[in-house]
């Protein structure tokens, strides 16, 4: 079974706490919600208490074109995927040694906050040291869902690959998608919400894993829930990117996930409560307790989740690395199971099944 190697994240430069973004988001809305008041509550329920942004607060004050947005995207996926790489090859947590950029055969690249032709990955291939013939695969749009997809597909990868590194980037810049005359109320929830970050794993084949205790990748699944369009997503106009966020995504994570989880679970003669590890990409609060309701699981199973979510905000794709970081960081005893959750626009879930050994 492949293994995840390593995992690497970038530092982004300007925090901001939680209280900071209210009182801009009030000063922008006041005049457009009579209770805005009531509404700025979603700030202080969601228990965030910091993001992390590629710009500072003012930049955000100011209207900016959809292609300058997209220009700070590019500049910031390729600067801090390269951190967030060297941070990967070069992490003496979980590596003997640092993995060679040559050694790379493949990158996959998970975004849905921007867009580029040439992709964001051969950019860095351009900074990084990389050989000329590592295969590049660009992966758009998965949204919150596409970290574990990424991971899905560089385990299939390195299945038939057995002796291949491969490497999963996921870059999100979800403030530059802000929208400052957008005056729904998705765009609110998602202003008290999205952050940015970038993150890398390293995942790699039998033929090249040693003999640490590692994450193994047992099994992955992807499900989709057919015309869901509305319940997540982008709205594509003039200006950019606005927020499609419906407020039955608590409600459809309760109803749909369970038995899609079980069915998942069963099909590897397992149940859920041989799943000691929960690694969940947190949504948001709601999205967090809703998991605990649907899959019956404590509090506890769930923190590393709350806290990246406290800390980072939900940074789409690239959340999920975060909170595998944090497991991987403990000493989990060889023979456990995990099992990696996402859900992304389509509406969709995706699934991972890891195993210590």
């Amino acid at each position: 079974m492949p293994a995840i190697l390593s995992v690497g994240t970038a530092s982004l430069p300007y925090k901001v706490k939680q209280e900071e973004v209210c009182r801009y988001v009030k000063q922008l809305f006041e005049h457009s919600f009579p209770h805005i008041d009531r509404l700025l509550t979603i700030f202080d329920n969601g228990e965030i208490q910091s993001r992390f942004f590629a710009q500072p607060l003012d930049w955000y004050q100011k209207d900016h074109s959809f292609s300058e947005k997209n220009d700070v995207y590019i500049e910031s996926a390729v600067h801090y995927g390269c951190e967030a790489i060297q941070n990967c090859l070069q992490n003496d947590l979980f590596l003997e040694k640092p993995i060679a950029y040559e050694e790379v055969e493949a990158i996959f690249y998970i975004s849905t906050t921007g867009i580029a032709t040439p992709s964001v990955e051969a950019r860095i291939m351009n900074r990084l040291p990389f050989s000329p013939y590592t295969k590049r695969i660009p992966i758009w749009g998965l949204g919150c869902a596409g970290g574990v997809a990424g991971l899905a597909r560089a385990y299939e990868y390195c299945l038939a690959f057995p002796n291949a590194t491969v490497l999963v980037i996921a870059a999100e810049f979800c403030s530059l998608t802000f929208q400052p005359h957008d005056r729904s109320k998705s765009n609110m929830i998602g202003t008290s919400l999205f952050a940015d970050g970038v993150a890398c794993l390293c995942v790699a084949g039998d033929g090249t894993i040693d003999a640490r205790i590692r994450p193994r990748i047992v099994a992955t699944q992807s499900i989709f829930m057919p015309h869901s369009e509305e319940v997540m997503g982008w709205d594509i106009r003039d200006e950019g990117l606005f927020v499609i966020f419906s407020k039955n995504i608590p409600s459809l994570i309760q109803a749909w996930l369970q038995p899609n989880v079980e069915a998942f679970l069963q099909k590897n003669g397992l149940a859920m409560n041989d799943i000691r590890h929960f690694i969940a990409h947190p949504g948001g609060k709601k999205v967090i307790m809703a998991y605990q309701e649907a899959l019956k699981i404590g509090e506890q199973k769930t923190k590393i989740s709350f806290d990246i979510l406290r800390n980072f905000g939900n940074m789409s794709s690239a959340t999920v690395y975060f909170v595998l970081e944090q497991f991987m960081k403990q000493p989990i005893p060889k023979g456990d199971y995990g099992l990696m959750v996402a859900l992304g626009p389509g509406f969709s879930a995706e699934f991972t099944l890891l195993h210590w050994e």
